[in-house]
């Protein structure tokens, strides 16, 4: 299972994410931010406290979270193979 090792805030809501698959880059969250949870976001500062979870999901302190997997479909739709890192190859026959 691929699991979420780093998040980290950018500005524009976006957030830089790296899944243990070499699975790499930012994504633009700006678009979920809506409803009474994720409201406090919209403050750049409040949205940069972002850390992962016990679950390994991106979270904030009022309890708002984002669910990784769609994250990583984001990143690394089915048509496209994963990005490879140095490092980090992907499985399989080369």
């Amino acid at each position: 299972m691929t699991q979420l090792t780093r998040v980290e805030a950018r500005r524009g809501w976006r957030l830089y994410l790296e899944f243990s698959d070499g699975v790499r880059g930012e994504v633009d969250v700006s678009a979920r931010l809506f409803g009474p949870v994720f409201e406090p976001l919209r403050d750049e500062e409040y949205f940069a406290k972002v850390a992962l979870d016990e679950f390994g999901a991106p979270s904030w302190p009022n309890g708002a979270d984002l669910a990784p997997d769609a994250l990583h479909a984001q990143l690394a739709p089915a048509d496209r193979p994963a990005e490879r890192t140095p490092g980090n190859p992907l499985p399989g026959p080369h």
